[in-house]
């Protein structure tokens, strides 16, 4: 049997060290463990930060994205980044809690309760209303490596346990975030 590259091996406290997020946002998260297609075709090993009540569904979705070899490029905590989000696209790298808000706003993301997930995001960039990728990088291409296409099987695993997908938000918000799934609550945080 073949051993997993380990991508991310942290305790809960070193994923959250340094963060400013208020004792009671972290009392909600976990770190969970995930193994993944990696773009080496090799099963890697890593970690995301979430909310502790989306466990068991994103442990579910990760499980059938390894089965369907969905190439996913890295998955560690954001704080091997030093928590800068930036840093983390640059290096493609899937993530989940980051305490922060959304791009351009003064708004809290979902992200910093551990309710979104951004995947391959280099590749899967966020698109501005003007056809501008942020932060800076490669256009969206389709046919990409680790590229998150509507109908794809990625798509469908997070829609169908009630998430949204930022690649259907031309309409609603005039901007397109191909890299993120978030899972709204009942009431906004």
């Amino acid at each position: 049997m073949t051993r997993a590259v380990i991508d991310s091996h942290m305790t809960f406290s070193e994923a959250l060290d340094g963060s400013v997020a208020p004792d009671e946002v972290v009392a909600m998260l976990v770190t969970l463990d995930i193994q993944y297609f990696g773009f080496d075709g090799n099963i890697h090993a890593g970690q995301i930060v979430v909310h502790k009540d989306l466990q068991g569904e994103l442990a579910n979705i990760f499980k059938q994205l390894l089965l369907e070899k969905f190439p996913i490029y890295k998955a560690a905590p954001v704080v091997a980044y030093e928590w800068d989000d930036h840093t983390s696209i640059r290096d493609n790298n899937t993530s989940g809690f980051n305490y922060r808000n959304v791009f351009d706003t003064h708004q809290l993301s979902y992200h910093a309760y551990g309710r979104a997930i951004d995947i391959n995001p280099l590749v899967n960039p966020y698109v501005t209303k003007g056809g501008k990728t942020r932060p800076i990088g490669p256009a969206y291409n389709p046919d990409a490596q680790g590229a998150i296409r509507d109908g794809d099987k990625i798509v469908n695993l997070f829609l169908e346990r009630g998430w949204e997908w930022g690649g259907h938000w031309k309409d609603k918000h005039g901007y397109v975030d191909y890299q993120h799934f978030q899972k709204p609550t009942l009431e906004r945080m």
